[in-house]
């Protein structure tokens, strides 16, 4: 049986292979690449793609996935921060945008209808290009970023109304007023939905199944969560990638967003490819080149228009003016819900041919020409704004940015000492509580959802996810840890680990703790610095106890524990092997002991006397061999040396002196 897209994506897939691979070698963006394969594999180029819609379905899902990840990567409590960003942001920038291209349209000749619909078209910007470009570039939680997303998320909603107008524009207008009202119900009963699920149905679902420990099923209900939430929306009347966004606003708000994202990413990279490839698909290649110069220049146009109306909007919201630039940097191209509204104009005859491919390659161009744009926006902004100022004006402020970047990157190097800690169970939990004793920064990555929680409740920074993937490892920041201690059971994930933490970081020093012998060799040469057997390490910490008892130098213990780790506990693994290490006879006086006592009362009868005024040589045979006072050792007893509060001293004397004196002092 033939199953007939299955060739379309091979075709697809395949194309799309070879011509980014091109574009990586010249460092131009997969985003072309995709549109590329469109247009040559689409029915203008050479008519490789028969089913096409076939091919938009899969385009659809992307956008869906795209989204989804988007809504997860933000929070609800993080748009209602930007709810006026949103409303006031959007409305004077599609409002300002409608104005201004119908006043263009109308001088070029277009009905008032279809300069009006034009209006609608060239308002909206890529909200798939733009939010990829701010997440790839780690700038959504910037300010230029939160009015990037607030205002595509207007310009989302707002598609929806616009299709009910568009017939209206076409001379087809039933009872709009009542329509536009039940969209509003529909709006409020989806969000009052949304809200419950959110804060009472999906954290309770999302616990029972991370306690199940089931990666299929965890995976299984992410996907199901988003795609019902996107069907629940479509069927109120709205669109699907406006409630795979809500989906995504759901899941952010439980514990285990990281791993839903890291779940995901594949899914939509694959399907978000097929979007812009369809987009490509839709080109009429010979009108393009035919009025290259003329859709040249309309382009630019485009992009003028909608960076001052962005640049006003985000001024007259009073931020400053490197924001506004920033801002419209990144919205000033036609975006892919403009596809979706042209065709309910073209089949509401509101575009003609000529006009609607116009506008296609508008599109096209405007968004092909983002990924440049958007890459070099900083700098762009920086010379902008130089020269708007007075010289004087510009050498202060270059004075300024070195010293804020001199300053970034002092505090960026402040963040370069944290520790990674790869499971929380009982190694876990005693390298986390060490790190936060001696005040060193630590982020804890837990899969077990009940140990995740204890973690959580004894205050640690903690991501859940599969510190198998790269994702998770990023969200910790591994590229600026310089300790990372893997502490899992599971030897065939530490491996995995190892690997991707040296392709991310190649100087982390990379601790693993395994309980089979037999993966010290594999596990560093796979990069790991060090690697703890469990079991030898205890025997070491009993012999080093013992021979610590026996009064063995410290110096030799340590000589000898060091040896039996530099052998990769040869002698421990093998009890014919022989390994020589210079440890001398212990010395071990019978019935005499070693303790320390600390003083610790300003009323202690001792305190401010010496040593030989204290009577501890005189009253309990006991011998002060040293004093720890603050962090120092005092080695040379003096009988005039004073005692103070907090001293800490070391006595020598048989077991039921050292306690008479415990007693003493206490």
């Amino acid at each position: 049986m033939e199953f007939a897209i299955l060739k379309e994506v091979v075709i697809i897939l395949g194309l799309s292979v070879l011509i980014i691979l091109a574009f990586q070698r010249f460092k131009m963006p997969s985003i072309l690449g995709f549109l590329l394969t469109g247009i040559i594999a689409g029915p203008n180029g050479l008519s490789l793609i028969k089913a096409s819609h076939e091919v938009e379905i899969l385009s659809e899902t992307g956008v869906i996935f795209l989204l989804f990840v988007i809504g997860i990567e933000f929070s609800i409590k993080g748009l209602i921060k930007i709810k006026n960003t949103v409303i006031w942001g959007g409305l004077l920038q599609v409002g300002g945008t409608i104005l201004l291209t119908f006043i263009a349209a109308y001088f070029m000749g277009l009905p008032v209808s279809q300069s009006i619909f034009m209006g609608f078209l060239i308002s909206l910007s890529s909200t798939a290009i733009v939010l990829k470009l701010l997440s790839e570039k780690g700038q959504m939680a910037t300010p230029h970023g939160r009015i990037a997303l607030g205002i595509l998320i207007f310009q989302d909603i707002i598609v929806v109304p616009m299709m009910l107008i568009t017939p209206i524009l076409a001379g087809k207008a039933d009872n709009i007023l009542f329509s536009v009202l039940i969209l509003i119900l529909k709006f409020a009963v989806v969000l009052g939905l949304l809200v419950i699920m959110a804060r009472y149905i999906v954290p309770g679902i999302l616990l029972r199944v991370v306690k199940s420990r089931s990666r299929e099923l965890f995976l299984l209900t992410i996907i199901v969560i988003c795609f019902s939430t996107a069907w629940l929306t479509s069927a109120f009347g709205l669109s699907l990638a406006l409630g795979a966004f809500f989906a995504g606003l759901i899941i952010s708000e439980s514990d285990y967003n990281h791993q839903a994202t890291a779940n995901i990413l594949p899914f939509r990279e694959i399907f978000i490819s097929f979007f812009f490839v369809s987009v490509g698909m839709l080109l009429d290649v010979q009108h393009f080149f035919k009025h290259f110069w003329l859709l040249l220049f309309l382009t630019l146009g485009v992009i003028v228009l909608k960076m001052l109306i962005v640049t006003l909007t985000v001024l007259i919201k009073k931020y400053p003016i490197r924001t506004a630039l920033l801002s419209s940097f990144s919205l000033f191209q036609v975006g892919e819900f403009a596809f979706v509204l042209a065709m309910v104009g073209m089949s509401n005859q509101l575009l003609d041919h000529d006009v609607y491919q116009n506008f296609l390659a508008i599109s096209i161009l405007s968004m092909g020409i983002t990924p440049f744009i958007f890459g070099y926006a900083s700098p762009l902004t920086d010379w902008i704004i130089r020269m708007m100022l007075p010289e004087t004006v510009r050498k202060r402020l270059l004075v300024y940015q070195r010293t804020k970047k001199q300053q970034k990157q002092e505090d960026s190097l402040q963040l370069r000492d944290h520790i990674v800690i790869i499971g929380f169970g009982i190694n876990g939990q005693n390298v986390s509580r060490t790190a936060h004793q001696a005040s060193i920064p630590h982020v804890v990555i837990e899969l077990d959802a009940e140990m995740f929680e204890k973690a959580k409740d004894e205050g640690n920074n903690v991501l859940f996810g599969d510190a198998t993937d790269e994702l998770i490892l990023q969200h910790a920041h591994l590229e600026e840890a310089r300790v990372v201690v893997i502490a899992i059971s599971d030897a065939e994930a530490t491996k995995k680990i190892v690997v991707k933490i040296r392709e991310i970081n190649e100087t982390a020093y990379v601790i693993v703790r395994t309980r089979q012998i037999k993966e010290i060799e594999e596990t560093l040469r796979l990069g790991a610095d060090e690697v703890i057997p469990e079991e030898f390490e205890t025997s070491i910490g009993i012999f080093t106890k013992v021979l610590n008892h026996y009064l063995v130098p410290f110096d030799q213990i340590q000589s000898f524990a060091n040896g039996v780790r530099a052998s990769n506990y040869e002698l421990l693994r093998n009890a014919k092997k022989e390994m020589k290490f210079n440890i001398q006879s212990p010395l071990h006086i019978p019935d005499m002991v070693i303790a320390n006592i600390p003083v610790q009362q300003e009323t202690n009868r001792i305190v401010g006397k010496t040593i030989q005024e204290s009577g501890l040589k005189s009253k309990f045979n006991v011998t002060v061999l040293a004093i720890r006072r603050n962090k120092k050792y005092i080695t040379q007893i003096d009988s005039e040396l004073r005692i103070q509060t907090d001293d800490m001293l070391f006595l020598f004397g048989s077991p039921e002196n050292i306690h008479l004196v415990n007693k003493y002092l206490t």
